[in-house]
Parts: structure tokens; sequence; C-alpha cells
């Protein structure tokens, strides 16, 4: 029963996300104005090149922070199970929180924590 399952709501999953694309496509306003395919910025035409190269050190600012908002989505959950898990979940959690720790030490060492 469990293989046949799985099968039977995935294929429910495509067939709700093609059938919503088709249905969107099918019964949506369709227009050819020229104005629509320009970028947009703040309603006002754009001035230089729209494709600009953004430093690196924003995307390292940003993985960094999603690397301990994840963080913080594992300890919540394991914070209010804490009573019931024991002393061993301790222990692990001091090793997760240990490997992170390393990983914003080398990071704060090499400058990816400064926003210049």
């Amino acid at each position: 029963m469990g293989s046949e399952a799985i099968i039977v709501f995935l294929l429910a999953g495509i067939v709700m996300v093609a059938g919503s694309n088709f249905l969107s496509n099918l019964i949506s306003h369709k227009s050819d104005n020229l104005q629509k395919r320009e970028p947009y910025e703040s309603g006002m035409t754009t001035i230089g090149p729209t494709w600009v190269q953004f430093k690196v050190g924003y995307y390292l600012f940003a993985i960094l922070f999603l690397i301990f908002d994840v963080e913080v989505a594992f300890l919540i959950p394991w914070a209010v199970a804490f009573k019931s898990i024991g002393g061993v979940a301790f222990i692990e959690v001091l090793i997760f929180l240990l490997i992170l720790g390393i990983g914003l030490l080398y990071a704060w060492k090499k400058g990816a924590l400064k926003w210049e």
C-alpha cells in the first residue's frame, strides 16, 4: 500500500501543477504592448545596463544568513523536546553547534563578514 500511495500523490501533484499552469495560460489576458517587455524599475526607464554583476560578498553574506537561519530551524524542535530525548541528543547538538561555530570563525577570518 505504501508505494501505490506515493505514486498516486506524485501523479496528483504533477497533474495539479500542470493543470494550474495550463489553466492560467488559457484564461490569462495577453498583451503585446512593448512597454510590458521593458525592465521595470520604479516606473521609470532604466539608465545604463539592466544586467549588473553583484559582488560575491553579497552572496556570501546571504549564504551565511541562511546557514544560521536553518540552524535555528533545527534547534527550536530540539529545545521543545529536550527533556524527552536525553543526554545523547545534547552531545549531538553541541557537536552541531561546534561545527557551525568553526564555520563562522573560518568565515570571519577570511573576511566574509566585512561589508564593503
